[in-house]
């Protein structure tokens, strides 16, 4: 079982949903949950499958670029620079993986 994909999954979708609540915003509230499920669903696929980590790979990538611009545009550690670290850790995992 993917507990490292799993508890990344969760993260994004509690931040998502912290991040609501703190904001107040509906479209990233809805961004958040569709990409904490995409990589819940990854590591899913990753459990089932050590050498299956498209998706999983897809969704750290998609949050590392995006969080990687906005921490450069706000220098802000949390939430940005948070998410873009994690996600450039476990896409370096999830290549790992493959070898």
């Amino acid at each position: 079982m993917d507990l490292i994909g799993f508890g990344y999954a969760a993260l994004v979708t509690f931040g998502s949903i912290l991040g609501y609540k703190r904001r107040g915003g509906v479209p990233s509230l809805i961004a958040g949950l569709f990409v904490g499920f995409l990589a819940g669903y990854g590591a899913y696929r990753v459990s089932n499958d050590k050498r299956d980590v498209k998706l999983s790979l897809f969704t750290a990538f998609f949050l590392a670029t995006i969080m990687g611009v906005r921490y450069k545009r706000s220098k802000k550690i949390m939430p940005a620079g948070l998410v873009a670290g994690l996600s450039l850790v476990m896409i370096l995992r999830l290549v790992l993986l493959l070898l």
